[in-house]
């Protein structure tokens, strides 16, 4: 039960002025996320001159981290080294935002604010120089679960089961027979996250553990969420073994039967499930990338137009800075959201952006604030200090903010000495009227939140450090995601669109993770596509 919550949970994915109130927050400009719609660059080179021809084997549009790390999986796994990746924005990253206030020792992130440890993760981070930047959580910093007015901790390993008090004894039983496969038999049609979680592990382990989960990695609603396409990996495991633990221990004999291949020496190796990070932050790794490919990246380069070439390769026509330029590619790749893919499919196939026009992105706002130390309520402190990596908030508990996390516990050096920092995510499907709030009403919503279960109810006003709302934020997987997928890569493929690829996070994961390895999945389907056809 512990591992399957576990491994829906990991499939989620951050100047000195005068301390800001909740009542000036008004005051402050308020910041929103802006779509991204087509590709990036850089590093410095002569400007492309206006009505100029450029030829790549592969150009990757959109520059966030999807695409930048697609773009350096070409060159680093497969020698493809003629790429170019275009990105409509000034700046590389996509929803990766760090932000900080050097001279007071604040640093926090605004998108994703960390990432699990996996190999590729930990590969590209060491092909783009920054192995010795990599900042790693404490594995057993507890996570919290707010629960009839109180936080109360979530079991890690199978050993808490028998003491933690999440779950009631009879809910406990019932998750274990459930994972053995006492359950009702699978109805024969797409589940939804929360059909599939009652059935298996019964209402407890919904209510108490995955809903909030559910509501953390992808801010959705778990009546609606595919488990087949949110959850893969947990529902493979009944779907393969009969039942939970079944599937468990099939995998860990499949495993035995076929090892993996030696580890890159080169990786650091983490100690125990933890999350991790750089030294200054997420930002870190799209820079890293983005200096490394230097000139093959290009940044405020506006996608107008994709057609097909005669020579089975396609023409890209970007407004850029120095004007119209006119790309020829032996391949592409969309890593943009799906909703922008779409507009620019269309005159090449209504199918495929029907299909892409499909999938929906709440909204959701990220508010960062600090308080002293001494705001935080004695019996939440561990040792006398705020530990552990956060807390989530079942939406039947009567509070609006998604989770809180402790970026100040989490990593080093992101507040000063004395306060803590705190990281909020409130929106999402649930929730989609953030949109229409001040920020001022954001924060007050949070800062509301907040002392009902960790910050005292008679402490100081939170300083502000940061408010983003992303009007369009985590697509979800909904029933039927799978399906509108396939049907958009089908309607490309019977159009004759070949080699012309998509992927991001509505392809392959929420989660910063799944988006990294999701790009090395990319290239290997592009080299293969080059090696093959476009150059026979």
């Amino acid at each position: 039960m512990a591992a399957a919550a576990a491994a829906m949970a990991t499939a989620t994915s951050a100047t000195a002025t005068p301390p800001l109130r909740i009542r000036d927050a008004a005051r402050r400009t308020r910041r929103r996320g802006h779509v991204r719609c087509a590709v990036a660059s850089g590093a410095a080179e002569a400007p492309a001159a206006p009505g100029a021809r450029v030829s790549a084997d592969c150009v990757v549009v959109g520059g966030g981290i999807s695409g930048l790390c697609t773009a350096q999986a070409l060159a680093t796994k497969h020698g493809v080294g003629d790429v170019l990746v275009t990105e409509a924005r000034a700046r590389p990253g996509g929803n990766i935002t760090t932000a900080e206030r050097a001279g007071e020792g604040y640093l926090w992130e605004e998108g994703p604010n960390s990432f699990q440890p996996s190999d590729p993760v930990l590969t590209m981070a060491v092909d783009s120089g920054l192995k010795d930047d990599l900042v790693f959580g404490d594995p057993n910093a507890p996570r919290f679960v707010l629960w009839e007015g109180k936080l109360r901790p979530v079991p890690s390993k199978p050993g808490d089961l028998p003491f933690f008090d999440l779950m009631s004894i009879p809910g406990k039983l019932r998750a274990g027979l459930g994972a053995l496969g006492v359950r009702p038999p699978p109805p024969g049609r797409e589940e939804s996250v929360e059909d599939f979680v009652r059935r298996n592990l019964g209402a407890e382990v919904f209510e108490r553990l995955i809903e909030p989960f559910c509501s953390g990695v992808y801010a959705g609603d778990p009546s609606k969420l595919s488990m087949k396409a949110a959850f893969g990996k947990v529902w493979r495991l009944e779907d393969t073994g009969g039942s939970i633990i079944g599937g468990t221990i099939k995998t860990i004999q499949e495993r035995g039967k076929n090892p993996k291949p030696p580890r890159d020496p080169r990786l650091p190796t983490p100690k125990g499930q933890t999350v991790a990070s750089f030294r200054k932050g997420l930002t870190m790794l799209p820079d890293a990338i983005t200096s490394r490919l230097g000139s093959k990246v290009k940044l405020s380069w506006k996608l107008t137009s994709i057609t097909k070439s005669d020579n089975k390769g396609y023409a890209l026509v970007y407004e850029t800075p120095e004007g119209v330029v006119s790309v020829q590619a032996k391949t592409v790749v969309m890593t943009i959201p799906s909703y922008v893919a779409s507009d620019i499919l269309r005159p090449l196939s209504s199918d495929a952006a029907d299909a892409l026009s499909i999938f929906y992105y709440p909204p959701v706002a990220a508010v960062t604030v600090s308080y002293p130390k001494e705001a935080i309520r004695k019996e939440c402190l561990i040792d006398g200090e705020l530990q552990g990596f956060g807390q989530l908030h079942p939406r039947s508990q009567g509070v609006e903010t998604l989770g809180t996390i402790y970026s100040s516990s989490l990593f080093p050096n992101r507040a000063p000495a004395g306060r803590v920092l705190l990281l909020n995510y409130i929106g999402g499907s649930t929730n989609t009227g953030i949109v229409s709030k001040t920020e001022s009403e954001l924060v007050e919503a949070v800062d509301r939140d907040l002392r009902k279960m960790l910050i005292n109810p008679r402490a100081v006003d939170p300083l502000v450090l940061g408010v983003r709302v992303w009007p369009q934020a985590i697509p979800q997987f909904l029933i039927g995601h799978l399906d509108h997928l396939e049907a958009a890569k089908s309607a490309l493929g019977k159009g004759g669109y070949d080699g012309l690829f998509l992927g991001g996070n509505y392809v392959a994961g929420v989660a910063l993770g799944r988006c990294v390895e999701g790009a090395y999945e990319s290239a290997s389907q592009i080299s293969d596509y080059l090696t093959k056809y476009a150059y026979k």
